[in-house]
């Protein structure tokens, strides 16, 4: 049996998840009028989404608007850029834990930190571009989502979420199903939280760098959490202790705030 034949030609499923429940005991519909007796099937899509286009915004692992505060000691492989807040808005970190520049649009920054206020503000321009391209996109197989999203497995495509996400009581596993190429967006209206712990996992070829979270309001990754993916926040991204990314920090309006954690550029 074609699996992915027959799921493409779904128009609209909907997974809905209890928040703050280990398990939905509701039975998710679509529009076709059938129904999955298991909430963690996801419907394999037909549509391919693009990449989201971050332009000059990809040269940066954290790009922020009114600060961007370490309690170290962190770990960053990857340019860090703030705008349009002062350089002396960027605190907290040590001698060792950058690896890559930090951008400011002052001379007010740490030490060692390199003014490029022109750089900056076009890097924030493109992130807004690309914000508003993640949050605008459309498909006839946009699989909806709520509530909690862990212990799903995402194949390629478009998700939406009209409120908040979290990632509790289970991991989240991206499949590609064996396409390096493959794009996965996750619009988000509201919030996007973890709980400690909890893990964003790869398989069948999926890449952090085609990873697209949309979130509405702010991010928080929770104590010692792994997350894949590039974060475009409308206001604030937060990674609590210990946690670890792979991927992007985006912020358009306000800070980032990081502790103890790990960042690398996918």
């Amino acid at each position: 049996m074609n699996v992915k034949k027959i799921f493409s030609t779904l128009v609209i499923s909907t997974v809905i998840l209890a928040v703050g429940c280990s398990k939905d005991t509701s039975t998710p519909t679509n529009t076709t009028g059938g129904s999955y007796t298991n909430q963690t099937v996801i419907p394999i899509q037909g549509v391919v989404q693009a990449t989201v286009n971050l332009r000059s915004s990809a040269n940066y692992i954290i790009l922020a608007g009114s600060l961007i505060s370490n309690v170290p000691t962190s770990a960053l492989t990857g340019n860090i850029g703030l705008s349009p807040s002062a350089g002396s808005k960027i605190t907290g970190f040590g001698g060792g834990e950058i690896t890559g520049t930090i951008y400011t649009v002052d001379a007010s920054g740490p030490a060692g930190s390199t003014p490029n206020a022109v750089g900056l503000t076009a890097a924030k321009d493109d992130l807004t571009t690309a914000y508003n391209d993640a949050a605008g996109r459309t498909s006839i197989d946009i699989v909806l989502l709520a509530g909690n999203i862990g212990g799903l497995t995402l194949t390629p495509g478009l998700y939406k979420s009209s409120g908040s996400l979290q990632i509790s009581f289970g991991d989240l596993t991206f499949d590609a199903l064996g396409d390096t190429n493959a794009v996965f967006i996750i619009q988000i209206a509201s919030t996007l939280m973890t709980t400690s712990g909890r893990k964003v996992t790869l398989t069948g070829g999926a890449l952090a760098s085609n990873i697209f979270w949309q979130v509405g309001s702010s991010a928080t990754i929770g104590t010692t959490s792994v997350f894949k993916g590039t974060i475009l926040a409308d206001q604030s991204i937060s990674l609590n202790t210990g946690a670890v990314v792979e991927g992007r920090l985006l912020a358009q309006i306000a800070a980032v705030t990081i502790k103890g954690s790990t960042i690398v550029k996918p």
